[in-house]
């Protein structure tokens, strides 16, 4: 899926903050704190991480796989 330090990188890339990034994908500030303080794979409910990657893609940032 996606790790703690992509999600941060990708945030940083779209210039928004977390509580911006909260916002965007109707998740609570919390749940991203908790998802990029994660060590290595953001472990989380599945909708919850596509709600935020859906936002940091409406904010440019596109996530591609390894393959």
């Amino acid at each position: 899926m996606i790790t703690a330090q992509q999600m941060r990188a990708a945030r940083a890339l779209a210039g928004i903050d977390q509580k911006t990034l909260a916002e965007r994908a109707g998740v609570s500030l919390p749940t991203i704190q908790r998802m990029e303080a994660s060590d290595g794979v953001v472990r989380g409910v599945v909708d919850t991480l596509m709600k935020v990657i859906q936002a940091l893609d409406g904010s440019g940032v596109e996530l591609i796989g390894e393959n």
